[in-house]
């Protein structure tokens, strides 16, 4: 779909729309920010032990490391301790069975998950949901995780770094929520979008089928995620309460979840927080975005130094072609401020890096004039836009009855930034070491940059 400012709706419209959507009332006494990824680890912990009917997790990947191991015990402790828990964990199905990027080729996380239910006449379910033939072309990247009527929303996956489990994390954001409903409606879900045919199976019943197999039920299951969407009883939202909208997208077309998106920073009158870890929005958001600063919208850019991304090579002699992207998105960012150079003076466009010694950031989300606040794992870029399952939970507030947490979480996730008060700050494509240079020069020369930033 082609998406020119000439056709971007107007703000009145969108503030209407925005209004206009079904929600889940829920007490605001009844919604609580944890700050740090050992608070998340912690609350998990804390919520299978604690779970008796069910628990659904959804996540990129439980890894095969010491935090994911602790996890997937506790799993099967509550299991063994109450049988009549039913528990099931989404995961994405290619990632699943590969190793690490960089490192030897390896049966993956799956080893684990077949050895751990060797033995076990009833072990948790874990279910691998393949989005697409191959990984590069999409992956299941749907977050949240119901323990009886609890969700934990997290654009955080389950392993060491994510859980912060041995000095070194990767900062997100962590949202508890206590509603019966919408609780409800995410397990539901799971249930509605990946059991339609034997595409999405189960690690703990032992080997699955291959990819090769299963091509003609890969296909039916995509064709369905993208037309499938959150069933829920909505209301009204009282004076005590927020109003919760969860929302689920595939794929370009009819994607709820990015055009809600739009319609938040469209709508913006004064203020827009945006969080992404990795500055390459697609076209329709960045044309959105510039709308909004020509409105006199103050936009506050939120974005992960390159240090701090998860594909930061630091070691030359360990340097190999994925340690290019974080310059990518750098370059990205550099060229939107130049384009933007007089809003970044006036102070309307503030660029904030985040960097916190060998510690990664993956936040992701926005904050619309302190009315709305959208929590997801959608990374906001081009293949978040057009190619994985992604979700999102748009937090409706018109009593302010958030302001103070949604205020103190922004000044947390501020802690460890720097303002960029000009685009000549950030470095520049001669600066960098010879290897990235090569790479990012070759890329340009076979005009192979807008190919590579739809798949990032």
């Amino acid at each position: 779909m082609f998406f020119f400012k000439k056709s971007l709706p107007t703000s009145l419209y969108c503030q209407t729309k925005l209004k206009q959507l079904p929600c889940i009332p829920v007490k605001a006494n009844n919604y609580t920010i944890l700050e740090r990824p050992e608070h998340f680890h912690q609350r998990m912990l804390e919520l299978i032990k604690a779970a008796r009917r069910r628990i659904t997790m959804t996540l990129l990947y439980l890894q095969d490391d010491e935090a994911g191991r602790e996890i997937l015990d506790a799993l099967y402790a509550a299991q063994k301790e109450h049988p009549q828990l039913h528990i099931r964990i989404y995961v994405d199905f290619h990632r699943a069975q590969r190793g690490l990027i960089g490192q030897d080729k390896s049966a993956g996380n799956a080893a684990l998950y077949y050895k751990k239910a060797e033995g076990c006449s009833h072990p948790p379910a874990v279910y691998g949901v393949p989005v697409k033939k191959r990984e590069l072309f999409g992956v299941m990247h749907l977050k949240g995780c119901v323990f009886d009527d609890t969700v934990l929303y997290s654009g955080a996956s389950v392993n060491d770094v994510y859980l912060d489990y041995n000095g070194r994390y990767r900062l997100d954001r962590y949202h508890e929520i206590v509603s019966r409903e919408l609780a409800d409606c995410m397990d539901d879900f799971a249930t509605k979008a990946f059991h339609i045919n034997f595409a999405v199976q189960d690690f703990s019943q032992g080997q699955v089928r291959p990819t090769r197999e299963i091509k003609d039920e890969i296909k039916q299951l995509r064709r369905h995620l993208t037309e499938v969407h959150y069933n829920y009883k909505a209301g009204r939202i009282h004076d005590d309460e927020v109003g919760i909208t969860p929302l689920v997208g595939l794929g370009k077309r009819a994607n709820q979840l990015n055009r809600t998106i739009l319609w938040c920073i469209t709508a913006a009158k004064h203020e827009i927080f945006l969080c992404t870890p990795y500055f390459n929005p697609p076209k329709s958001l960045l044309v959105a975005l510039e709308d909004a600063l020509q409105r006199g919208v103050k936009v506050t850019i939120v974005a992960g130094d390159k240090k701090a991304n998860d594909f930061y090579i630091s070691d030359p002699q360990k340097f190999s072609a994925i340690g290019a992207i974080p310059y990518i998105y750098e370059q990205n960012l550099r060229e939107f401020m130049q384009k933007y150079q007089d809003k970044v003076a006036s102070g309307d466009l503030k660029v904030m890096l985040w960097t916190d010694g060998d510690n990664t950031y993956h936040l992701k989300g926005m904050f619309i004039d302190r009315s709305y606040a959208l929590i997801t794992g959608n990374n906001l870029n081009p293949r978040a836009w057009a190619l994985d399952l992604e979700n999102g939970l748009l937090v409706h507030d018109p009593h302010r009855l958030m302001r103070e947490k949604f205020v103190h979480e922004q000044q947390f996730i501020l802690r460890h930034t720097k303002r960029i008060q000009d685009f000549t700050a950030i470095d520049s494509l001669e600066s960098y070491p010879e290897q990235v240079r090569r790479i990012l020069e070759k890329v340009r020369r076979f005009k192979a940059s807008l190919i590579i930033k739809q798949l990032l």
